[in-house]
């Protein structure tokens, strides 16, 4: 028969109390010395029930938090709903916490057992992905632009952000009503006078930085570096990453500000609201990128308030403009520029973004919540604007009755049309703004027109007449290309953003300067015209000025000037990059 476990204790406990050795009986039994030394001492003390397993679990569990620091970590995450575990740790113990500090991956646990967060899946780490940081500060800036901020007059607000590398402190912040070449200059000269000259600046591609993808040539924020000795570096195109930094100083200022307010009142708020986030992000936020330190503790700036020297500036940057950056307000039409039947009115948009006049229904989205809308209308057309800008154009659905009331419910007789038509009742000459695409194309309606590939990413204006499109730069409104007009008359009614034509843009009279890289033969071409300089400038990459009438070529043994033979168009400034070829072995 088997005996039980508490019944072989037994007999090995009165086997030693009758005087049998404890190693014989720990030999029979088959177990250690030590395990029947303690069977004695549990027997002695509560008798046979001293002989029953035990539970194994331990009294307590040293990595293990505490209900309270449960509850804490669990308070921390509601009132901060983007605190994620790492943060939630260093914050406690910034401010103490009642027993020892848990660990990032504790508070991981606390949060998914609460149901605060959801698991996260592992995620295997890029390999080909290079961090890099400099090693003081000052010694880079990453600076880019920012958009997306409505304001209630209905424009968009951007923000020239700028990022110190080595200490992620953010040395520019500054709202402006349109990233304008002079606009991002103003701010970077004041980060310049603020904390002095850094040894490096790092930019994308865009037009406010650099005319990389236009003639070559220097615009002002590449005169204020080289004026002050700072180097500008550019990313290469399509690559972001370059300027990671600054990009992710966006993501953190949209979500934890700008995402908060659809539509702001106006740019001083924006500005004093993002002044407060700034100055919190300096100094009151750690960062996981710097070992959650703060970047005003790693920032020193490059001049003190005893070494302040002055930043050269272009004379032209110092200066006030002549006009007001902002629109002015739109003039009220006197009698005898009202036009006979049409009526002008206001609206607000609803918070459904939905808008009903006379049983009509005109959507303009939840981003326009708050918008004030000048509708112009007539029994054949309805324009909408904000702020002076025409936004849409349709079909009008009104009877002259329908104007009528209209016009005694607050209406007013409309002055000219945001559209203007000729003297046989078809649009008249209007411009719009677009973007060009990587393909060199902007889209105009139902139509796809080529500008020129030279042109892919720019900001241009397309001046439309009744047979010609003309592009231009906005700010200079300089010709850049022109092409035959494909519209009718209904599809540039219809235009998105289209407004009343300014002065016809006028070509530039400066000489283009391009690169060619000589053939094996010594032979380059520009504007389809080749020119022979000979074998021994094989390989070389000389610079071109082009004119209207004449090539003049830098060589290593001199200029050279020839006749132009052609008048084919520039469309290529950068030379092609050699070939690579592939060496045996």
């Amino acid at each position: 028969m088997e005996l039980s476990v508490v019944e072989q204790r037994y007999r090995a406990v009165l086997a030693v109390q009758a005087g049998e050795p404890v190693v014989e009986v720990a030999a029979r039994t088959g177990v250690s010395r030590q395990t029947v030394h303690s069977w004695l001492a549990r027997y002695a003390e509560v008798g046979l029930v001293g002989l029953e397993d035990r539970s194994r679990r331990p009294h307590g569990c040293a990595h293990q938090a505490s209900a309270e620091v449960e509850a804490l970590v669990c308070e921390l995450r509601r009132h901060h709903p983007r605190w994620g575990s790492r943060r939630i740790a260093f914050e406690l113990g910034r401010h103490g916490c009642p027993d020892p500090v848990p660990s990032r991956m504790t508070v991981y646990r606390i949060l998914v057992r609460h149901g605060l967060i959801e698991p996260a899946k592992r995620r295997r780490g890029r390999k080909d992905y290079v961090r890099w940081q400099r090693a003081r500060p000052m010694e880079l800036w990453q600076m880019d632009i920012v958009g997306g901020i409505m304001l209630a007059d209905g424009t968009e607000a951007k923000v020239v952000t700028g990022v110190d590398d080595h200490s992620r402190f953010c040395v520019i912040a500054q709202v402006v009503h349109r990233a304008t070449g002079r606009a991002v200059c103003l701010a970077f000269a004041d980060a310049l006078q603020r904390f002095g000259v850094p040894e490096e600046v790092l930019t994308d591609n865009g037009k406010q930085f650099t005319d990389r993808f236009g003639k070559g040539g220097e615009v002002m924020f590449d005169r204020i570096c080289r004026e002050n000795g700072i180097i500008h570096r550019l990313t290469q195109p399509a690559s972001p990453t370059t300027t990671g930094k600054v990009e992710r100083f966006h993501q953190t200022l949209r979500r934890e500000l700008l995402d908060e307010v659809p539509v702001w009142p106006d740019l001083d708020t924006v500005q004093a609201a993002v002044d407060v986030f700034r100055h919190e992000y300096n100094t009151d936020r750690p960062h996981q990128s710097l070992d959650m330190a703060f970047p005003a503790d790693r920032f020193t700036p490059a001049l003190t308030a005893e070494q302040v020297v002055p930043v050269k500036l272009p004379a032209r940057l110092t200066q006030p403009l002549d006009h007001a950056l902002v629109s002015p307000p739109v003039p009220i039409p006197a009698p005898d520029q009202v036009v006979a039947g049409a009526v002008e009115f206001d609206r607000v948009v609803p918070p459904s973004g939905n808008l009903q006049v006379a049983g009509k229904q005109f959507w303009l989205g939840p981003a326009r919540s708050g918008v004030t809308v000048t509708f112009w209308a007539d029994t054949d057309v309805i324009h909408l604007l904000v702020a002076g800008s025409r936004i849409k154009t349709i079909r009008s659905h009104l009877s002259v009755a329908d104007l009528a009331m209209l016009l005694r419910q607050g209406g007013r007789p409309a002055g000219p049309s945001p559209l203007p038509l000729d003297t046989a009742g078809r649009p008249g000459v209007v411009e719009v703004d677009r973007t060009v695409n990587r393909d060199g194309k902007v889209s105009l309606g139902q139509h796809v027109v080529l500008a020129a590939e030279i042109l892919a990413g720019r900001r241009v204006g397309v001046r439309i007449d009744p047979t010609t499109l003309a592009f231009f730069d906005p700010e200079t409104r300089q010709l850049l290309r022109t092409r035959p007009n494909p519209l009718t008359p209904q599809q540039i009614v219809g235009l998105r953003g289209a407004r009343p034509a300014g002065p016809p843009p006028q070509p530039s009279t400066e000489p283009v300067r391009v690169q060619r890289r000589a053939s094996n033969s010594g032979v380059v071409m520009v504007a389809w015209q080749k020119v022979a300089l000979g074998r021994v400038h094989a390989g070389k990459t000389v610079t071109i000025t082009v004119s209207d009438t004449e090539l003049v070529i830098e060589c290593d043994d001199g200029l050279r000037t020839i006749r132009r033979t052609t008048n084919h168009p520039v469309t290529r400034i950068k030379a092609h990059r050699p070939r690579k070829v592939a060496l045996d072995g």
